[in-house]
């Protein structure tokens, strides 16, 4: 009987020792990526319904090239929709909230095409400035290349 009360102390301490390694460990990936797990998840989470909205109600007609810029980013919402629902970290939000904003480029593009605005006044900006994306601001365009569509940067 004189060893378990050691015992137990012993067994208490450490697990409260290892919880507050666990969560200042949970705090430098957090202050490494600038959000939050559910802060990650709401901004993803935005972004593909964006995305979803702006596919919405959006026809292509005969244009071979706003049909091809809608098929990528319909595609492009759907691999968003799976990264989000698969995501657990902060990354993997992030990687699935710059699907979506490639999803609107790819819809500012057919829509482009389609001879209508872009979008909601800063919608570009929006999506150029928080996207991070590696052409640096650079518009992308679709345009018809030896009969093929394509996006140029």
């Amino acid at each position: 009987m004189g060893i378990v009360v050691p015992l137990t102390l012993l067994l208490i301490v450490g697990a409260v020792v290892s919880g507050i390694l666990l969560r200042r460990q949970a705090g430098m990936r957090t202050a490494a990526s600038g959000l939050s797990g559910l802060d990650a998840e709401v901004e993803a989470n935005r972004w593909v319904v964006r995305l979803g909205g702006s596919l919405a109600g959006l026809r292509p007609g005969a244009d071979e090239v706003a049909a091809q810029a809608l098929a990528e980013a319909t595609g492009r919402h759907h691999t968003a929709r799976g990264q989000l629902a698969a995501a657990r970290t902060p990354a993997e939000y992030a990687l699935a909230r710059q699907t979506a904003v490639e999803g609107l480029q790819y819809v500012s593009a057919a829509r482009s095409a389609l001879g209508r605005t872009s979008g909601p006044p800063g919608a570009d900006a929006d999506t150029e400035a928080d996207a991070g994306d590696p052409t640096e601001g650079t518009a992308r365009r679709l345009q018809r290349v030896d009969g093929r569509c394509g996006v140029t940067v």
